[in-house]
């Protein structure tokens, strides 16, 4: 029963007393806090410098809206120039998509050209042929067809 007894002593005013006590533990966690200690506090000073220049830019953009107010009130400006931006970039907007249909139209256009020249090679290169078939078959001086017959059998046919 001794065993279970030293197993159930487990009250956390026991150990309190370690705790305060113990040198090792002690040695670690400066240690530790000697290792972290720089990093955190530069962490934090790298905050507090963020934050301050935060609170700066929000003040100087809040100074150039001042100031953008005053100009827009010395200007009196009585034409209201949103409705005219506004016009000219849904005409960039208009130029762009004919520009686009223009140039596929163009492309097109090339293909067909294309193959406008081919057959057109193809004729031509058909005709040629057939031009030289009528000139070999026909003689000449006699307009006879088969000149080869002819010659070969002696008699013109």
């Amino acid at each position: 029963m001794e065993v279970d007894t030293a197993s159930d002593n487990t009250s956390l005013d026991d150990k309190t007393e370690d705790y305060c006590e113990n040198p090792t533990r002690d040695a670690l966690t400066e240690g530790i806090m000697s290792l972290l200690k720089p990093t955190v506090d530069q962490l934090d000073e790298r905050i507090r410098a963020t934050r301050i220049s935060q609170i700066e830019l929000r003040q100087q953009i809040d100074s150039l809206t001042e100031e953008l107010l005053k100009i827009n009130e010395s200007l009196q400006c009585p034409l209201e120039l949103d409705a005219y931006v506004t016009k000219l970039v849904n005409a960039k907007r208009k130029v762009i998509v004919v520009s686009n249909i223009l140039q596929k139209t163009q492309e097109r256009l090339n293909k067909i050209h294309q193959a406008v020249e081919k057959e057109t090679n193809k004729r031509k290169a058909l005709l040629d042929r057939s031009s030289m078939y009528h000139s070999a078959t026909i003689k000449p001086e006699t307009d006879e067809l088969f000149p080869a017959i002819s010659s070969t059998s002696g008699t013109p046919q």
